[in-house]
């Protein structure tokens, strides 16, 4: 059997585009996408995938995966995965700053390990965060929905040279607030009860000034502040959930679906 060069290249493309749109979605996803998992496992992982999708593409376009027009289309699959699994990141981006805001108004902000995922010293209390949020994010079963999303959206926005919109640009630059919005959203009961622990720590001090608020006011905020984070936690899962929907819905508005 005779393969010339053109169906040779156009059998490469059609493996490769989906393997570059699935391995940016995994590269940028979370969980999956972090430093702890090796990139070999990555690389498996994006092959099988695109192996198993490769049947259920439609129509690939008759284009040399090396030519100009190529690499068009390749750079377009990778924005789009690379969207696709950022929108989810920013999630986990708003548990870091949760974290952060909690442990400071605990007085534990001086108490830093590094993140293994990223590389830089956080809060432990903001890595507390990440972990129950990643142990959430497994067990809701997140990782198999954005990889069923970047497969689906195969049908909805097919392999060409004009894949993402400007618009889909826009929204996730504006949905970058919702990072904000949601650390907010989740520190919020915590940063209200520190505070008004606070203000009875000023009120002691102001009714006794010999106390010395120091030595006695700190071990006072750490105590309360794990026992409020204690109380808060079981809390936690909606407003998680919450922010996985939003962003899930947004991956599917990038995909197309």
């Amino acid at each position: 059997m005779d393969v010339g060069f053109a169906q040779a290249t156009a059998f490469v493309g059609s493996l490769m585009w989906p393997f570059m749109r699935i391995g940016a979605m995994l590269m940028s996803m979370p969980v999956l996408g972090t430093r702890m998992v090796p990139k070999r496992i990555k690389i498996i992982a994006t092959l099988t995938i695109s192996v198993f999708v490769l049947p259920l593409l439609p129509a690939v376009p008759e284009v040399e995966a090396l030519s100009l027009a190529g690499l068009f289309i390749s750079v377009q699959q990778i924005l789009i995965g690379f969207a696709m699994g950022f929108t989810l990141q920013l999630v986990f981006g708003s548990l870091m700053i949760a974290g952060e805001v909690i442990a400071m108004s605990m007085g534990l902000g001086f108490a830093s390990m590094i993140d293994p995922n990223n590389g830089v010293s956080v809060p432990v209390i903001a890595q507390l965060m990440v972990i129950i949020g990643t142990l959430l994010f497994l067990a809701l079963g997140g990782h198999l929905m954005l990889i069923q999303l970047v497969v689906n959206s195969f049908q909805t926005l097919p392999i060409s040279p004009t894949g993402i919109e400007r618009e889909s640009f826009w929204a996730i630059a504006s949905w970058g607030s919702q990072m904000f919005i949601g650390a907010i959203w989740v520190a919020i009961p915590a940063i209200i009860s520190m505070l008004v622990v606070t203000i009875c720590l000023g009120v002691m001090t102001r009714a006794s000034p010999q106390l010395n608020i120091f030595s006695v006011g700190f071990p006072i905020t750490m105590f309360l502040g794990f026992v409020i984070l204690m109380l808060i936690l079981p809390g936690f899962l909606p407003r998680f959930n919450q922010m996985m929907l939003e962003a899930m819905q947004l991956s599917q508005s990038i995909g197309g679906l």
